[in-house]
């Protein structure tokens, strides 16, 4: 409970004097950790640097009116390059790119590493040699994860229903658009003329982050709560 941080098996062995071995004090953090759960209020979990002791999640309602602060909101696409890095890692931003469909701001990739979620390990071996994005163990440890083994499966993720996203109407691509689409749409059934869709482009530099205060919008997503450490 005096540590600031998870500590790591290895740290918490190095504590007895004289020497326990370490699958000794790993049988007592599971006793501890089974004696904990019966408390109801506080819990002590192993996450991917370390052992813990932290609140419970059901706890969380009765410490949001000790702390009323609401959780930073971060826009739909950085959460969606959180997501491709955590599951296709480690990727380059082109690769990103690529499952997206737009372009990735600089600022998008600069949220997360600020935030502590994402680094840079290495460089691609290909022309340019861009830089290969993967997620931290302070990544793992805020989502109370012990490894990325634990990330729920894909084919979870695609049925969930909180990612269905509404469609939300989008403005015109330009002037001329909306006149042509009236055209189409008068147009006779055997006239069907194929258009391709022109990519909007994304302003990723505004609103990476949104005002606690601003309403809920489709394209935001609420970062999930971080248990109370102790």
């Amino acid at each position: 409970m005096a540590s600031a941080e998870p500590l790591p098996l290895e740290e918490i062995v190095k504590v007895f004097d004289p020497p326990v071995p370490t699958e000794t004090v790993r049988l007592l953090i599971a006793d501890l950790s089974a004696e904990w759960r019966e408390r109801g209020s506080c819990e002590l979990v192993q996450v991917a640097t370390g052992y813990r002791f932290q609140t419970r999640a059901d706890m969380q309602l009765f410490l949001d009116r000790l702390s009323p602060e609401k959780p930073p909101k971060y826009s739909r696409a950085v959460m969606e390059t959180l997501a491709i890095i955590a599951y296709r890692q480690p990727a380059t931003r082109g690769e990103i790119e690529a499952i997206r469909g737009v372009a990735v701001s600089s600022n998008i990739i600069k949220a997360l590493e600020d935030r502590g979620w994402v680094e840079t390990i290495g460089h691609k071996d290909t022309p340019g040699r861009p830089a290969l994005y993967a997620t931290t163990k302070q990544f793992l440890n805020d989502l109370n994860l012990r490894s990325l083994a634990e990330l729920p499966p894909l084919a979870e993720l695609d049925s969930h229903p909180a990612l269905e996203i509404p469609e939300v109407p989008q403005e015109p691509v330009y002037p001329e658009q909306t006149r042509i689409e009236r055209e189409l749409a008068d147009a006779e059934p055997h006239d069907e003329p194929t258009l391709e869709a022109a990519a909007l482009p994304e302003s990723a530099d505004a609103g990476l982050f949104e005002a606690a205060a601003a309403p809920e919008s489709a394209n935001a997503y609420v970062q999930p709560s971080t248990p109370t450490v102790h």
